[in-house]
């Protein structure tokens, strides 16, 4: 399998430490509201990529955190804490928000089928990890403590930027928000570590530690939690493009700082969702759940499949329009795989041809279009269906689309639909115009026909047979 590796900014062919065990990390959300399908987008690609992994036949342990303290409005480690931020607009604790949004995250990842992680830990579970780790940065000289916080050091990194290369003058692209300078810091990419001062002297969550009663910083978490579970090396780390910098760059510093040694071979990170406006966000007020697109009648499913059709290395432009055209093409999928009749053996050297066509897309950066694409050439392939149902149903261990049990759905509500509306006369009259047109008397079967389009029947001829339907 070759990924794309953000560190190199090349594809590369994954090789895991242990070729027994793929140690897989994933930056979880902040459980502070909602999570927008923006969001959504990137654990969809994160969840295709643990898929892979194992379809391809690699064990894998997938990490998770949920950040439920520490994370500041500004990711330059200023504001107010979104979690406390949180809690204020809906008059609840900081523990009730967290555990309110963490169930509606999960109850999203299953409707949308996304396999949750082996480990799933609560940033507040791991305050003794978070102490011990910068106890070590200060004690090893990769941070300081100044005016009640501890900082890490970036100068003392030989690379600070090791996503992007950037000028002096880039080095302010942290502070995003228009924040205030913190004047403690030696340099002005220095990070929190830990807070005992902040302007929120109100903040909820707060631990004895050995600088003062205080907090941890937001980067640190996912460090300490992967370290926990995964231990001191990591094969593949993942979130979205926007926590490359400061997050995951923070994260490396601190992490490689503290190990002595390089922590994590390979990045991944999926592209934006954009709307006309630009990049998704919770700040704008208004955002699209999947709860929202449930009210509107979209099925989960098909947000999948629109996800799906675009490289996760590629931003994907979000509007009604481009939604109700993926609802169409998946609807129609799901037409032509409820057609299909599992009748007769699978033939083994056709389902070897056709499965090597998505092996080589799943194989190649993840490319789901092109897996799609493997679908489509499934249904139009020269085999029996009992091939081309295994076939889906292989697929989509990967694509998580429901594709086998949606079209057993339809299947089971056409069969409802013909029994609720059955007439014993219509369906002689179809069964003679049938017996017509195999006899060639094209004038009998165009009167019955006739017939039937007079009384408001209108006759829709199949691969499986005639069936008809009232208009």
């Amino acid at each position: 399998m070759y990924l794309y590796n953000s560190l190199s900014h090349k594809k590369e062919l994954f090789t895991p430490n242990n070729p027994d065990l793929v140690k897989m990390y994933t930056c979880g959300p902040t459980v502070y509201h909602y999570a927008h399908i923006g969001n959504l987008r990137t654990y969809i690609m994160e969840d295709v990529l643990e898929k892979s992994l194992r379809y391809v036949g690699y064990n894998v342990k997938r990490v998770m955190n949920i950040t439920d303290v520490g994370h500041l409005a500004s990711d330059a480690d200023t504001g107010e804490d979104k979690m406390l931020k949180g809690a204020k607009r809906e008059n609840k604790t900081v523990m009730d928000i967290a555990r309110f949004y963490t169930e509606a995250f999960k109850a999203d990842c299953d409707k949308l089928n996304i396999k949750w992680p082996d480990v799933v830990e609560p940033a507040t579970n791991c305050i003794d990890e978070y102490i011990h780790m910068v106890q070590t940065l200060l004690d090893n000289g990769k941070a300081y403590f100044v005016g009640g916080n501890v900082y890490f050091d970036t100068a003392t990194l030989e690379k600070y930027y090791v996503f992007n290369d950037h000028d002096e003058e880039d080095l302010a692209t942290g502070v995003r928000d228009g924040v205030e300078e913190d004047t403690n810091k030696k340099n002005k990419n220095d990070f929190v570590l830990w807070f005992t001062k902040s302007k929120f002297e109100d903040q909820a969550l707060k631990w004895d530690s050995p600088w003062g009663v205080g907090y941890p910083g937001w980067h640190i978490e996912c460090s300490c939690i992967s370290m926990k579970h995964l231990g001191e090396d990591l094969d593949i780390h993942c979130g979205g493009i926007d926590n490359a910098f400061p997050h995951h760059t923070n994260e490396i510093a601190q992490s490689e700082s503290y190990l002595g040694h390089k922590w994590c071979n390979y990045w991944f990170h999926v592209m934006h969702l954009n709307d006309e406006s630009g990049k998704m966000s919770k700040s704008k007020g208004d955002f699209l759940t999947v709860s929202l697109l449930e009210k509107k009648g979209y099925d989960p499913m098909a947000y999948r499949f629109f996800c799906l059709q675009s490289h996760y290395r590629k931003n994907l432009v979000f509007s009604w329009e481009n939604l109700d055209n993926a609802v169409q093409a998946y609807d129609k999928l799901i037409a032509k795989i409820a057609a299909l009749k599992n009748q007769g053996e699978v033939e083994q050297d056709a389902f070897d041809q056709l499965k090597a066509k998505f092996l080589n897309a799943i194989n190649g950066d993840l490319n789901t279009s092109v897996a799609v694409t493997a679908l489509y050439d499934v249904l139009k392939a020269k085999c029996n269906d009992a091939t081309k149902l295994a076939l889906i149903a292989d697929f989509d261990y990967v694509l998580s689309l429901n594709l086998i049990a949606a079209a057993d759905a339809l299947n089971k509500k056409q069969a409802e639909e013909e029994a609720a509306n059955a007439d014993p006369e219509i369906d002689a009259l179809v069964a003679a115009r049938t017996e017509a047109k195999k006899a060639k008397n094209w004038a009998e079967a165009d009167r019955i026909r006739d017939e039937l389009k007079a009384r408001g029947i209108e006759i829709i001829d199949t691969p499986q047979g005639a069936k008809w339907r009232r208009v």
